[in-house]
């Protein structure tokens, strides 16, 4: 049997008609930068994630970026980010000419650790980015209780956790913004790359709005020096096809987690992620703590079955950061980077092959 770690093919044959229909639409219109058909996904994403404006752009990293740009992040300044995360949480950090100040995670969440963050805080902090990983929220409570005594402002990364809720709300709601990735292979996902910023501030809204367009809210009229982060009117249209299915994708995400635990269990080798009793994990990914991983990886290829890491490198210790001086151990980071493994994950996996990856992952054990 051949597994894959994602099927987008799968996903697209489910709704086949609605793509194409959508897209010869777009074609027909010739609404190819921004257009009718981002702002209708705009207003239909903002309104599913309980939010009063959204910003569509063209990637996840370009969310971030122009989120921090519009709040005037700039040189000198300080940003508290996870180290175990994708990178782009902190490029976009360092795109902006500030520092992202590096912080250990939960050792059962994996979300960056609320303990940890006053540690490193300093008079030249200005924000928190959380991370929503694997599709948990973090530990927003805690998080804006540090935020509002330090007057810091708090950028939630929601780059994989569409419709992950903590205590009944969304996420990307908790601070003065969301910032959303549509890369193909997230839980909404384009047919290329796109990204999205969510918030309640009509201000901030409108400079973001400009910025995404040249800096411009008036064509040949511009405000700010900008950038071109403006949406494609195909990624828009797919977009709002696949948005309707959403809910019943994470449905059978949280299935599929259940069964993974149902065939892992008394296999003591393997640590099965953990839930927080008071949110809603959206399971972008279903990330394991196993013993002898490399090895285990490597016997999964050979059985047909695509697993994979995220991330076997924290950010600290990326090349591109090997200048910062750390403020405190990322000692949890660095353990899971050799520990963790993200097995095959999406709404189209049937039982009998999370089963079949059960089966195998017991059989390396038993035999190794």
């Amino acid at each position: 049997m051949h597994i894959n770690f994602i099927d987008l093919k799968a996903q697209y044959l489910t709704i086949k008609d609605e793509i194409d229909q959508a897209i010869r639409a777009v074609i027909e219109k010739s609404a190819f930068a921004a257009g009718p058909f981002v702002k209708s996904f705009e207003e239909k994403f903002a309104e599913r994630h309980q939010a009063e404006y959204c910003v569509g752009v063209n990637s996840g990293t370009a969310a971030l970026h122009i989120a921090m740009w519009a709040l005037g992040f700039g040189p000198g300044d300080e940003v508290i980010v996870p180290a175990n995360t994708f990178f782009a949480t902190a490029e976009a950090v360092s795109l902006c000419g500030s520092t992202p100040v590096f912080v250990d995670c939960e050792p059962f969440y994996f979300n960056i650790n609320p303990q940890k963050i006053e540690e490193a805080i300093t008079s030249k902090t200005r924000a928190i980015i959380p991370v929503h990983l694997y599709g948990q929220s973090a530990q927003m409570d805690e998080i804006q209780s540090i935020a509002a005594k330090h007057r810091l402002v708090i950028i939630e990364d929601c780059a994989q956790a569409h419709l992950t809720e903590y205590k009944g709300k969304k996420v990307g709601s908790f601070g003065s913004c969301g910032c959303f990735s549509f890369y193909p292979g997230k839980n909404l996902g384009a047919y290329g790359e796109g990204g999205a910023v969510l918030t309640n501030d009509e201000s901030f809204y409108k400079k973001m709005m400009a910025l995404r367009d040249h800096g411009s809210a008036q064509k040949y009229y511009h405000d700010y020096i900008g950038h071109n982060y403006r949406m494609e009117g195909m990624q828009g249209a797919v977009l709002e096809v696949k948005l309707k299915y959403l809910e019943e994708w994470t449905m059978k995400r949280r299935q599929n987690a259940d069964l993974y635990r149902k065939y892992l269990r008394g296999i003591k080798q393997v640590e099965v992620p953990q839930e927080m009793p008071d949110g809603r994990h959206v399971y972008h990914l279903f990330v394991v703590k196993v013993g002898r991983r490399d090895e285990l990886i490597n016997y999964l290829k050979e059985e047909g079955i695509a697993a994979g890491i995220h991330y076997p490198v924290p950010c600290h210790l990326q090349k591109a950061y090997a200048h910062l001086p750390l403020r405190t151990p990322l000692v949890i980071s660095e353990k899971l980077a050799h520990d963790i493994l993200s097995l095959p994950m999406y709404a189209e996996l049937s039982e009998e092959e999370i089963r079949y990856v059960c089966e195998k992952i017991k059989t390396f054990y038993q035999s190794n």
